[in-house]
């Protein structure tokens, strides 16, 4: 098992990772900013650094779709579609030991073989709280 999607071993869907998947999921999250205050009374201002925070994070991955034939691989892509316009995907990527909680946001390139029975998805994805990641 490469990876698991809504609790289901994607390779039974005809996915896997495509290129810099792993790079993109696990890149690190933005910062909130920090509380800042000015005064006219001080030089500068104040920054408080205790207890930062992450903000949300687009994540971009491309998945890798497999059929055997022209007609499986239209089966699995339409239920890869089904299972991103729930809006909720949950990864668990076995290479991190992590799941990882997104939010389907669009689908950026599609390009598909000459046989019709694969094809690369790029996929936008919102991760609105990376702190929440769980194994």
């Amino acid at each position: 098992m490469e990876m698991k999607i809504n609790g289901t071993d994607a390779r039974t869907l005809g996915i896997r990772m495509g290129d810099g998947f792993l790079n993109a999921l696990t890149a690190p999250a933005p910062m909130k900013e920090f509380i800042e205050n000015t005064s006219r009374l001080e030089h500068g201002k104040r920054v408080l650094y205790d207890k930062p925070r992450l903000a949300d994070r687009e994540v971009t991955l491309t998945f890798t779709l497999f059929g055997n034939t022209e007609v499986d691989f239209m089966q699995k892509l339409k239920s890869f579609e089904a299972i991103l316009y729930v809006g909720f995907v949950e990864l668990y990527v076995e290479a991190t030991k992590q799941t990882y909680r997104l939010t389907y946001e669009r689908s950026q390139t599609y390009a598909q073989n000459q046989n019709r029975t694969a094809c690369n998805i790029t996929v936008k994805f919102n991760e609105p709280n990376p702190a929440n990641r769980g194994e």
